[in-house]
């Protein structure tokens, strides 16, 4: 079952864009098991919805994301995690 992960960072889009560099640079882009990504809201005040094929996945994405955001000053917050009930794609 996929899971929505919600989080509510402590962070500036400049501190976002730079962990997502350094996530690229250490080869997790495009880590297995995340479907979906997206960051919006203005600097200082920014969301972040992921879809993960699994919990798994998305802990094992987390031994190399949380270093990074440690690194580059991001507090991530406590995620929030949901079972997704249905993903809709496109015209669906």
């Amino acid at each position: 079952m996929a899971l929505v992960i919600v989080f509510t960072p402590k962070s500036t889009l400049a501190q976002y864009d730079e962990s997502i560099r350094r996530l690229k640079a250490a080869g997790q882009g495009s880590p297995k098991g995340r479907l979906h990504h997206v960051c919006f809201g203005a600097d200082n005040h920014l969301r972040v919805v992921d879809i993960w094929s699994s919990q798994a996945d998305f802990d094992q994405f987390g031994a190399v994301m949380m270093p990074i955001l440690a690194e580059v000053g991001i507090d991530p917050g406590t995620p929030d995690i949901q079972p997704a009930h249905n993903i809709l794609v496109g015209d669906e």
